[in-house]
């Protein structure tokens, strides 16, 4: 029985899919970018002052909404200072409206110069949000796993693919990381103790402690926007099902009833309302939705061999692995009309486990070709697909941070 529970929690950590369901193919849909002229913001020659405009000037690039461009020819005109005050960078930025005069921001921040590059994000955000009014993503953090040598092991990074830390060591399989609402901690499943547990880590102290260790498979972790439950895959009562467990007092709830069949990969929608899961009810696997409360299923992936993966994003879409064409593509689900759009893709690799940005703009998915897995971030208003670090290894099953 536990070898079958492993082969069964394996395989639904490893699955990705297909729809042939009626879809609209996105290829590239943004407006003309918004010039900005950074000439203006003076620098020292410390490094922690060019290590900041550095870390500008790419995170402005990466929103999207951006070109940087050259003074007297740009819509947007930044100005200010960045000076290294003793052991503090300070920065002094004003960002101006070129052809109407007038000031879309014009605010002061200090910081510790060992934190040029968060300083940069912090900055970065402020003038997405005052120019765009749409919310940044620079400093936010993204959560994935990693294999170098033995192990899978957990790692984070920052939404540029810098300041890259190791959260595990355990030479052991780490799988499914998901964030806190807070994003103060990290959910997962390991099999640390041979068998699939679901395990919580504090990031601000590192304590690592046991969610869920029911007998048999323990998988799929994610606590509800609210913060009050989690919803997680259990097989104590046979096959995997759906459950959810409060998170004060542990009671569980039981959501599925598949006697012949295994869920997997629950996400919870926007306002915890919902649950998107993945089960082969069917005899294939595709995409379920299920009220918080329980009731009847409802399918919302009808055609198409397997659809997996899914990831309900703060714009109310869900983003999922889908097998189209022999290869693995981006999928954007309507929860309630159903309608499906899929990425274009630059190339014929594989491009799964994708996870919504905060700004319901980007995603973070996993790229595979000839074997090899590394991550990209995927601009749905077509901006070219960038990759999120160049560090040696494989790596994959991203999530994004809610914050």
């Amino acid at each position: 029985m536990k070898k079958l529970i492993i082969w069964i929690s394996l395989w639904m950590v490893a699955v990705t899919v297909a729809s042939h369901a009626q879809h609209i193919r996105i290829t590239r849909a943004t407006g003309d970018k918004i010039s900005i002229d950074l000439s203006g913001m003076t620098i020292g020659g410390d490094e922690a002052s060019r290590l900041f405009l550095q870390t500008l000037q790419g995170n402005l690039s990466r929103s999207g909404w951006f070109m940087l461009g050259r003074a007297g020819h740009s819509e947007v005109r930044a100005t200010g200072r960045v000076t290294l005050q003793g052991d503090q960078l300070v920065v002094e930025c004003t960002v101006l409206d070129v052809a109407k005069q007038r000031q879309h921001m014009s605010r002061s921040y200090r910081l510790d110069a060992r934190n040029a590059r968060r300083l940069a994000h912090r900055v970065a955000d402020d003038v997405v949000q005052a120019v765009t009014g749409y919310k940044g993503i620079a400093s936010t953090k993204i959560v994935f796993v990693g294999v170098q040598d033995e192990g899978k092991e957990l790692f984070i990074c920052d939404a540029d693919g810098g300041d890259m830390i190791q959260l595990t060591a355990d030479r052991s399989i780490a799988v499914r990381p998901r964030w806190s609402p807070k994003a103060d901690a990290i959910v997962y499943t390991s099999y640390l103790k041979r068998y699939p547990d679901i395990y919580h880590i504090e990031l601000a102290s590192g304590k690592r402690t046991i969610v869920s260790n029911q007998s048999g498979l323990n998988a799929g972790g994610v606590i509800s926007p609210d913060g009050r439950d989690m919803a997680l895959i259990l097989s104590r009562d046979g096959n995997p099902e759906l459950y959810i467990r409060n998170m004060a007092t542990g009671r569980l709830t039981r959501l599925t009833q598949t006697s012949a069949a295994a869920e997997a990969s629950p996400s919870w929608s926007p306002d915890g309302r919902r649950i998107v899961y993945v089960s082969d009810s069917t005899g294939r696997p595709h995409l379920y939705i299920i009220a918080r409360d329980g009731g009847s299923p409802r399918r919302v992936t009808s055609r198409g061999s397997e659809n997996v993966a899914p990831d309900w994003g703060p714009n109310n879409r869900i983003a999922f692995a889908s097998r189209v064409g022999g290869r693995y593509q981006i999928g954007m689900l309507d929860p309630d009309s159903q309608d499906i759009a899929y990425l274009e893709h630059p190339d014929f690799a594989d491009y799964e486990d994708p996870s919504w940005a905060p700004n319901g703009r980007h995603l973070v998915v996993s790229r595979k070709e000839n074997y090899r897995s590394t991550l990209y971030i995927v601009d749905t208003m077509g901006d070219p697909q960038v990759r999120l670090h160049d560090h040696r290894g494989d790596w994959y099953s991203p999530a994004w941070s809610p914050e």
